[in-house]
């Protein structure tokens, strides 16, 4: 559903991505509007150099896009979202530069607008990244909902970027404003984060924002000792890689096959790739940026291998699971598999037989935490 963002005198539609037909969710936030209004009423030169960190769908973009920002994400749907909403409000997309967390900024910035991230370590990386890029005169202003701003993030900017103040909440959003102290120490930058795969000679590189950066978590260790081998699998993927361990050690099981590696996370796919470079001199694989198995040809893969995310930045829900679910039907060949991972309470075995048929979906493993399911897709 399309909603409109209504700033000051000023109204913009506004879609979130994906795309759902009962979608009941805005494209943005009580956070987004407060800094919109904010930075409205500053009454900014034109030629104000302006950065936004984290936009989700587009929201800020559209909003201060007579300044031609530049708009920071390691989101691809972020980045999309936003050139549909600025093709939306007939706004021309040369109107912002978009750049992916992983590639450099350009230059000295006059105002900074970030947005709260779900993950601290992206956040830390971020700022540990602006340090050359602000001065003492830059104005750097963090936004979220009141629930996101919490003491850690007050913290992390105190520590590498200076002094904050706080508005008062509106909204239940709030700003903080934070001024850069070129005296403070510069921290050494932590990430990617490295460490040896348990039960391998695997080094494992892990950028900022790739769930669990630390260690091997349980759930993927689960996965790991029940993954599928057969000679049969040409193509296998990956899906919702993250740094890539699952597609790695499918690849190490099936030589013959292969691998895809697909997320909408830019740090989890340069992740991967340096992994499985690192893993396998001599063999290719295929890195896929994009909405889930959107960009994949029907009857196409042979095995899908997947452990859903259940949440989108600060939104939990099923929903991009189910949408990975419906896409696998369609990319799968004939007697091609579905192999799933979640915790039981989840219990993605009612969705799956209600999808694909409950004869050509089982059980494969369980513990006290997690359930594998397979689908075999017999036609």
């Amino acid at each position: 559903m399309i909603k409109k963002l209504c700033i000051l005198d000023s109204k913009f539609e506004l879609q979130r991505l994906p795309k759902k037909t009962d979608e009941s969710l805005r494209a943005w936030d009580a956070a987004d509007e407060y800094v919109l209004e904010y930075v409205t009423n500053l009454n900014l030169p034109a030629s104000t150099k302006v950065l936004i960190i984290n936009d989700s769908f587009g929201a800020l973009v559209i909003g201060l896009q007579s300044f031609q920002p530049h708009a920071l994400s390691d989101s691809y749907l972020s980045q999309q979202a936003t050139r549909l909403n600025l093709a939306r409000n007939d706004f021309r997309e040369t109107t912002v530069t978009l750049i992916k967390s992983i590639d450099s900024l350009p230059h000295t910035f006059d105002l900074i607008v970030i947005k709260v991230p779900k993950t601290l370590a992206l956040l830390e990386f971020q700022l540990l990244q602006l340090r050359s890029h602000v001065s003492e005169n830059t104005k750097i202003i963090v936004a979220g909902m009141v629930k996101t701003l919490t003491p850690s993030v007050w913290n992390l900017l105190e520590r590498i970027i200076g002094k904050t103040q706080t508005s008062l909440a509106q909204k239940k959003a709030r700003l903080i404003f934070s001024t850069f102290e070129s005296h403070l120490p510069c921290p050494k930058n932590p990430y990617p984060i490295r460490y040896i795969l348990e039960n391998t000679n695997y080094e494992i590189t892990n950028h900022a924002n790739v769930f669990s950066r630390e260690k091997l978590d349980i759930g993927t260790r689960f996965f790991l000792e029940n993954l599928p081998k057969s000679e049969h699998f040409r193509d296998i993927v990956d899906l919702g890689c993250g740094n890539g361990i699952v597609g790695l050690i499918a690849a190490e099981k099936n030589t013959l096959a292969q691998i895809h590696f697909v997320d909408e996370s830019f740090m989890a796919i340069e992740s991967a790739h340096q992994n499985f470079e690192k893993a396998f001199k001599n063999r290719t694989a295929q890195f896929h940026i994009g909405d889930c198995l959107t960009d994949f040809a029907p009857n196409s893969v042979d095995c899908i291998l997947c452990n859903p995310p259940f949440h989108q930045q600060h939104v939990i829900g099923d929903f991009i699971a189910q949408t990975m679910f419906k896409q696998s039907k369609n990319v799968l060949r004939t007697n091609g598999e579905l192999w799933v991972i979640g915790n039981s309470h989840l219990n993605y075995g009612i969705s799956l037989s209600r999808l694909f048929g409950k004869p050509n979906v089982s059980l494969i493993a369980q513990n006290a935490k997690f359930q594998i399911w397979k689908v075999r897709l017999f036609c």
